[in-house]
């Protein structure tokens, strides 16, 4: 069953790596196959199964191997949901893969494969970069440790100099491995950085809260374990005290307005600050 996942898997990248540009020229079976440390009839084996699947994909002499027939949507949002099964932590999510797809068509499951490839392989990746305020950052060189999606979004985890950066896939216009290695991150490192996330935000800070929630709240909040590590107890009459470690209290103060009744800031006082502040800058939007 492993040989099978493996061979799918790299059959998925050598699609994803022909529709990237990481590659100027021609590329040719020989050199996928040094690649990827199989024979180049391994290689050939994989495009004919590869084009059994609708993929357009062929070798030849001139050209290399190349994909002559655009890839649609639907075949795009299948192959990176199956990529995404084989490669990373967790499937995708459907919304997110869609929102991907339709606005990078095929770079969707080229970025997904090189950015995964680079996260593998230890490998510094260049990329151009859509900023938030518009503009373009070519050439951006990051070293991606892990290919995630969360909130909707699919997102690249990125390390320097022992700090963590995410990067939006939808704003990953292309994305190139470069020659460049960095330093293999501890799995634990990588742990801690989503352990203390209440939703995504990423970061060495660590804040100690206790909510009240209503029962109605705790029924519906305690079989979806919001944190690895949180603790229900029983507040007094139909009340309940929720407690855990957060990274951001600005997250923590989002969700809390977004709830409305029924959930209550008991601690810190700098949270209760900022949901009151967060709750009466958005009455402003209806006076």
């Amino acid at each position: 069953m492993q040989d099978i996942r493996s061979k799918f898997k790299r059959q998925l990248e050598i699609a994803g790596l022909i529709l990237s540009q990481n590659y100027s020229g021609i590329i040719r079976s020989s050199e996928l196959a040094f690649i990827f440390s199989v024979e180049e009839l391994t290689i050939m084996r994989d495009l004919q199964q590869l084009r059994a699947i609708g993929i357009d994909i062929h070798s030849t002499k001139k050209h290399g191997v190349c994909i002559n027939k655009k890839i649609n949507s639907g075949k795009l949002l299948e192959l990176i949901r199956q990529y995404a099964s084989l490669a990373m932590y967790s499937t995708a999510a459907e919304r997110s893969t869609k929102l991907l797809v339709n606005r990078l068509g095929e770079k969707s499951l080229a970025n997904i494969v090189v950015l995964q490839m680079c996260a593998e392989k230890n490998r510094a990746a260049a990329i151009d970069y859509e900023k938030d305020n518009g503009m373009l950052d070519f050439g951006r060189e990051i070293n991606p440790v892990l290919v995630f999606q969360n909130e909707g979004y699919w997102r690249v985890l990125a390390c320097a100099n022992g700090y963590f950066k995410q990067f939006h896939l939808n704003k990953i216009l292309e994305a190139r491995q470069t020659e460049k290695e960095f330093e293999k991150i501890d799995t634990a490192l990588l742990d801690d950085v989503f352990r203390f996330s209440w939703k995504s935000w990423i970061g060495n800070e660590k804040h100690n809260i206790k909510l009240q929630f209503t029962r109605i709240w705790k029924e519906r909040i305690l079989p979806k374990q919001i944190m690895e590590n949180e603790k229900f107890t029983e507040g007094g009459s139909d009340e309940f005290i929720y407690e855990t470690t957060v990274n951001s209290l600005d997250e923590v103060a989002s969700w809390v307005v977004s709830r409305g009744s029924g959930v209550t800031v008991l601690e810190p006082a700098e949270l209760k600050e900022k949901v009151i502040l967060l709750a009466e800058q958005t009455l402003e939007n209806y006076k």
